[in-house]
């Protein structure tokens, strides 16, 4: 039997078979969804704006799905009818002909034909458009919105935001792919049933690592030299007075033969440290190994440590990477403190109200149900405040004290979720000194068997150029004052 026999034996299977109200309502069911999706998408692509997230699930998702069981049910339907008139004793026991000569006939077999193409080529541009949406930061962080909402917030508002969820945590391959989606769907039966981590674990343990994410656009090796910081304060005064402290980061890097500075002291190309944490955060760091450059490893343990030689052994051994210490890179969070010297200093917040810092920080350390509560409650209470205490300064001041209360409350928004047990300090962050940071192991406390201890001087890693200063005058000699 050659292919047209064998293609002509297919037809009349078909025919015959897929005369049943299944298939036919499965048709009907795959037409109306093929129809509905393209023009969705066309909606989509004509429109300025990005679909949200739950009417993403929809085009993306859901009717996808639905398209794909309407496909599956034609054929289904099908095989009932078969099974059935088998059963029955009523299977014939030769196909009728399809006559290819009736013009109905050719008309049905043109216009499956035409919908069956139609169908491959809807399947696969919906499969890679639900894809691309799956793998969207959108779809990451605001479908799932009471667990992952906090860490979205902090994204988009990081220097990363331009850089998408799915670049970070899941990576090429199919496998990468796989795993992300099989985990996805363990979250999504989480969500549906109420049973998530709150607040969201961190650090992220499956995280990929550094040189396959961080390292895919920056290069710490390189030779990067000195870096200015200039970190501004403000007092809890009545002027709410700066406090500017201006720094020189030693980066460094690799510098011809040898690496220098704090890059080039702590990443290289091939291991430099590795460390056991004593606890799941990696807040506590009692053994530090650090290869010199002799190339000779030298262990460091904490006089601090209560764990005995045979304990510290068995604690797992992690290589450093870039995230030991930039382990907020996207999804920072401030204190309270920060938060209002960054509004501030942004112009959101006006110095020329009275005690706003310092009011600004006791109102954020407040205790609040949820966020809906604290978002009614926040704006009032700093209203009231100035217009209880501060009469004068409030009728003349009106607005810059109520976009202030928007700010505070906004600023709270961003960084605490009582829902998600998420308060200030939930999650440190590690570089600099604000949350431990770097005196988890530079305490002057990490000493080795020979006496060398891991230096605690300020001047291994930056040098102070001014320190709380209000009006500093290296700013002035660097022109950016």
């Amino acid at each position: 039997m050659d292919w047209r026999d064998r293609l002509t034996v297919w037809f009349r299977h078909a025919f015959f078979y897929g005369d049943n109200w299944v298939s036919i309502c499965a048709g009907i069911l795959t037409t109306a969804t093929g129809f509905t999706l393209l023009w969705s998408w066309f909606r989509e692509l004509a429109s300025p704006h990005s679909a949200l997230p739950y009417v993403g699930i929809l085009l993306f998702v859901l009717l996808p799905l639905l398209f794909l069981v309407g496909l599956f049910l034609i054929p289904f339907g099908m095989w009932l009818k078969y099974k059935r008139m088998t059963k029955a004793g009523e299977k014939p026991a030769v196909i009728p002909k399809v006559d290819l000569t009736t013009r109905h006939i050719r008309k049905v077999l043109s216009v499956v034909a035409v919908a069956t193409v139609l169908n491959i080529a809807l399947l696969g541009v919906a499969t890679v458009r639900g894809v691309e949406y799956m793998d969207s930061s959108k779809f990451c962080g605001l479908t799932c919105h009471t667990p992952m909402i906090m860490e979205y917030r902090a994204f988009v508002d990081s220097p990363h935001s331009r850089v998408g969820c799915a670049q970070c945590h899941i990576g090429p391959g199919a496998d990468s792919f796989m795993r992300a989606k099989l985990a996805g769907v363990r979250q999504l039966f989480g969500v549906m049933f109420n049973n998530y981590h709150r607040p969201i674990p961190s650090p992220v343990e499956s995280l990929r690592p550094a040189k396959e994410t961080c390292e895919s656009c920056h290069w710490p090796q390189k030779f990067h030299g000195n870096k200015i910081l200039v970190k501004t304060h403000y007092g809890d005064d009545i002027a709410n007075t700066p406090a500017i402290t201006v720094l020189m980061l030693k980066i460094g890097g690799r510098s011809g033969e040898a690496n220098t500075g704090i890059h080039g002291r702590h990443i290289d190309t091939s291991e430099r440290i590795t460390y056991s944490a004593g606890d799941e955060r990696r807040q506590v760091i009692p053994r530090v190994v650090y290869r010199d450059d002799k190339g000779q490893m030298v262990e460091y343990v904490s006089s601090d440590t209560k764990l005995t030689p045979e304990q510290l052994a068995k604690l797992p051994q992690r290589s450093m990477d870039c995230v030991d210490c930039h382990n907020r890179p996207t999804h920072a969070f401030e204190s309270p403190e920060w938060a209002m010297d960054r509004r501030i200093q942004e112009g959101l917040v006006s110095r020329e109200i009275p005690f706003i810092h310092k009011k600004g920080v006791e109102i954020l350390k407040g205790e609040y149900k949820s966020q809906d509560d604290a978002a009614a409650r926040i704006p009032k209470a700093l209203v009231d405040f100035y217009a209880a205490n501060y009469p004068e300064v409030y009728k003349e001041k009106k607005a810059l004290v109520d976009a202030a209360a928007i700010a505070v409350k906004d600023a709270y928004l961003r960084n605490v979720s009582p829902e998600m047990k998420l308060t200030w300090g939930t999650h440190p962050n590690h570089i600099g000194h604000q949350d431990g940071g770097c005196f988890r192991c530079h305490d002057g406390s990490h000493t080795s068997k020979d006496g060398r201890t891991i230096a605690a001087d300020c001047d291994t890693c930056h040098t102070i150029l001014a320190q709380d200063d209000p009006n500093p005058k290296i700013l002035q000699d660097l022109g950016t004052k």
